[in-house]
């Protein structure tokens, strides 16, 4: 049966059943969708008390597996299915290993009337057929007398091999009960690897027994700063913190993971964000000290001296431990933003350099070089030990050491180049897959995040084979994963409405094969995944049941076009004035389409209760919805719709990670915007958003010209914009540019990017990013 008929086809079995099992019918629409799935309308398969597990194997791996699929059924339904008893003329669940599936985490599942099958390639892919079975079953609070289970053949394997989830617990530590929480978040998601940020500037959480110091002095901070921070004053809360996890504990956790199939990847972030080793161990920075761990965020200049060969026995005695708590064939080594401030003015790094023959190559510096030769010396020492090294993409400047792999965080180019280099890579960028991020745009409304825009859309959106690499270079994409960084999380309920419902989203990037995906789909099964998470006692986001107002620019008709969409059958009510909408507000039935401002807003029902208003705000100018064209291209990560997003009638917000902001870098904002005919215009605006703590700076120059053939433009406005200054505010700029009245058809706008950073900032020097959003023509 096509897999786009299940629903349906399970549906219309429903009224097949007898009447007592109504409502308490299995349903094999889960997360993440399985790459095949068959009905028919044979008998059912009926689980009730008489029901037992059999096992066709002595594993231990396989007993476990029977355990956990008992508890998880009694979860469910509250029928706890015997283990391997004879069934006494009931129904039999039997867990069996097929050594015909090719894919070592596939599976099958197969159900009959009297039995149901799952057979696994290895026991890991009999879990996930067990996962498959849980999340298909309906929650009875415990009281059910029988469960039917439609008949059914499932045939499964993951995409990808490597599907992994990043917690950081440097910045706020999460206790091991609360990691014991968050394996099981991940197994119910089918994710395999957690990466474990263990170390940074603002705490070591890991004990290393020839260094007590680390988790003595290490892992303590003496507050904790306030709020976002930038250049200006910050705000402390002079509250100690502290946290780390004994051996054993650690040793605990990896067995638990393990029991679940999770391999940990522990990191050991090196050379840089290293401030909390350095508190306790000053003797290994550049400057000897004293050094505190760090009570911020951000990124600390102090940083391991490269030309300390103490510092190398420090780095091989710590991973010499880890190595023997984690047996994970990954070691993290970090790698990733190691500012080269103290090599550049400390003798030994120069010494190390000049021994070494490390200079400045292939658009390398001697310090990036140095860097490498650090990683590398990491890496050497890990290949030692028998494991593999693998780190952020920055481990690519300067060389990449022989074997290792690369986390791509900043987009997909070092992934892409890693590729090509024939190393093998997870993709992992920021702009999909960084769960700090915030998930809406009502931010009034929403726990404190780091800044960004990262909906349930956009994680569900990702396609991470990118298409530059050949059939070759793309089979070492291994895998994908989010990372959730802690700075703004300070309690593990926080976390879990971060990660949750976008880890649902990510497990489907990384399970299902793209062809089968669907995000209107996914979003009804995904209703059905938030009554287990309520279950289970998960905190999560819920504006999967708000609605979704999205829209198009229409550039033939110069319409705004508005769509509006929400999880499963309710209905949705708007209005356009900003009233709020009522179960009497007009009924959304389709497309809406709009030659003038409006304030939407629009609320979706269900079962006679209201779900969040959600709120956009169109404003029409002569520019609106007119055809756009950029000379010069954005940066590839903030591209978002291209250069309709400065003319579709939505005004940037803070933060530059919204959609609403189009990013350059290296290249100016010069676009042309076609006003389909000869019209007077007197002014033209823009916007730009400025985060000086993440390299946004303001247009240093703003030129208006105009043309009636869109050839020979003639300038009527500049504006020069003086250099930010370390004191200068951030916040969104509104610069609007008047001129005598003229006609003109064309308009060309440039905003000139900051092309060289300041020497005061941490990227002087470098190019500034430039955010500009919409243009305003009047």
């Amino acid at each position: 049966m096509n897999q786009k008929l299940l629903t349906g086809a399970l549906a219309a079995m429903a009224f097949l059943l007898p009447s007592t099992a109504m409502g308490q019918t299995a349903d094999f629409n889960i997360i993440p969708q399985p790459q095949q799935v068959v009905t028919d309308a044979s008998a059912p398969f009926v689980l009730d008390a008489n029901t037992v597990i059999s096992i066709q194997t002595n594993s231990q791996d396989m007993k476990r597996n029977a355990n956990m699929l008992a508890s998880y059924i009694q979860q469910a339904t509250g029928i706890r299915p015997a283990i391997n008893k004879q069934a006494k003329g009931g129904t039999i669940i039997v867990l069996s290993i097929n050594n015909n599936i090719s894919n070592a985490e596939g599976y099958t599942l197969d159900t009959g009337a009297k039995q149901i099958r799952i057979a696994g390639a290895s026991a890991a892919g009999v879990f996930y057929g067990i996962q498959t079975l849980r999340k298909s079953l309906p929650l009875c609070n415990g009281k059910a007398a029988q469960v039917s289970i439609p008949a059914v053949h499932i045939a499964d394997a993951p995409r990808f091999a490597y599907r992994g989830t990043h917690l950081d617990v440097s910045r706020h530590f999460v206790t091991a009960d609360s990691i014991r929480q968050f394996i099981d978040m991940l197994a119910l998601h089918n994710i395999n690897r957690f990466h474990w940020h263990l170390t940074d500037d603002q705490g070591w959480r890991i004990e290393i027994k020839k260094y007590p110091l680390l988790t003595k002095i290490g892992a303590k901070r003496a507050q904790t700063v306030v709020g976002h921070i930038g250049y200006d004053a910050e705000k402390y809360d002079g509250k100690p913190y502290d946290g780390f996890y004994t051996q054993q504990q650690i040793r605990d956790i990896v067995k638990y993971a393990a029991d679940r199939y999770i391999t940990i990847v522990p990191e050991i972030d090196l050379p840089g964000h290293m401030q909390a080793a350095l508190a306790a161990y000053p003797e290994l920075g550049c400057t000897g000290g004293p050094y505190k761990v760090w009570q911020k965020w951000g990124i600390s200049d102090d940083v391991l001296c490269a030309g300390n060969d103490k510092v190398m026995t420090f780095i091989d005695n710590v991973l010499k431990e880890v190595t023997q708590l984690f047996p994970s064939k990954y070691i993290h080594v970090g790698g990733d933003e190691c500012p080269k401030v103290r090599w550049k003015e400390c003798p030994k790094c120069q010494a190390r350099i000049k021994a070494l023959h490390l200079e400045a190559k292939d658009g390398h510096s001697a310090e990036e070089r140095l860097q490498s030769y650090v990683i590398t010396h990491a890496s050497n020492y890990l290949k030692s030990l028998g494991r593999n090294t693998i780190g952020w993409d920055e481990i690519l400047e300067g060389g990449l050491a022989e074997g290792a792999t690369v986390m791509s965080w900043r987009g997909e180019a070092g992934g892409i180049a890693a590729a090509k280099q024939n190393h093998d890579v997870v993709m992992t960028p920021n702009s999909y897959l960084y769960f700090d991020y915030y998930q809406s745009l009502d931010k009034a409304n929403e726990p404190l995040a780091i800044g960004g825009y990262l909906p349930l859309q956009r994680v569900y959106s990702y396609e991470p084979m990118p298409k530059e690499l050949t059939a070759d270079e793309a089979r070492h994409i291994i895998g994908v994963q989010a990372n959730i960084w802690t700075e703004y999380m300070p309690t593990f309920k926080h976390m879990q409405y971060m990660a949750l419902p976008r880890v649902a989203a990510l497990s489907e990037v990384q399970w299902t094969q793209p062809q089968l995906k669907d995000y209107n789909d996914f979003t009804n099964r995904l209703i059905s995944l938030t009554n287990l998470y309520d279950r289970l006692g998960y905190n999560y986001a819920k504006h999967l049941y708000n609605v979704n107002i999205s829209i198009d620019s229409d550039t033939k008709w110069r319409e705004i076009v508005v769509h509006m969409t929400t999880a499963g059958d309710a209905e949705i009510r708007y209005t356009l004035d900003g009233s709020q909408p009522t179960a009497s507000s007009t009924l959304y039935t389709g497309a809406i389409h709009l030659q003038k401002s409006a304030k939407i807003r629009a609320t979706a029902f269900r079962n006679g209760k209201s779900s969040q208003v959600s709120s956009q705000d169109i404003v029409f100018n002569k520019a609106t919805a007119c055809p756009i064209k950029l000379l010069q291209p954005t940066h590839k990560s903030y591209t978002y719709n291209g250069g309709v997003t400065l003319t579709d009638g939505l005004v940037g917000d803070k933060g530059f990670g919204t959609g609403r902001w189009l990013g350059f870098s290296g290249n100016d904002l010069e676009a042309v915007i076609d006003l389909k005919k000869p019209t007077d215009v007197s002014s033209v605006s823009l916007n730009t958003c400025v985060e000086k703590g993440s390299w946004i700076f303001d247009a240093r120059n703003i030129e208006v010209s105009v043309s009636t053939d869109g050839i020979a433009f003639t300038t009527v406005a500049n504006k020069a914009l003086p250099a930010l200054e370390k004191n200068s505010a951030d916040g969104i700029n509104t610069y609007e540019l008047n001129f005598s009245q003229t006609k003109a058809r064309y308009i060309k706008v440039h905003a000139t990017s900051e092309h060289s950073i300041p020497d005061w900032h941490a990227g002087k020097g470098k190019p500034g990013f430039l955010f500009v959003d919409e243009i305003s023509v009047k």
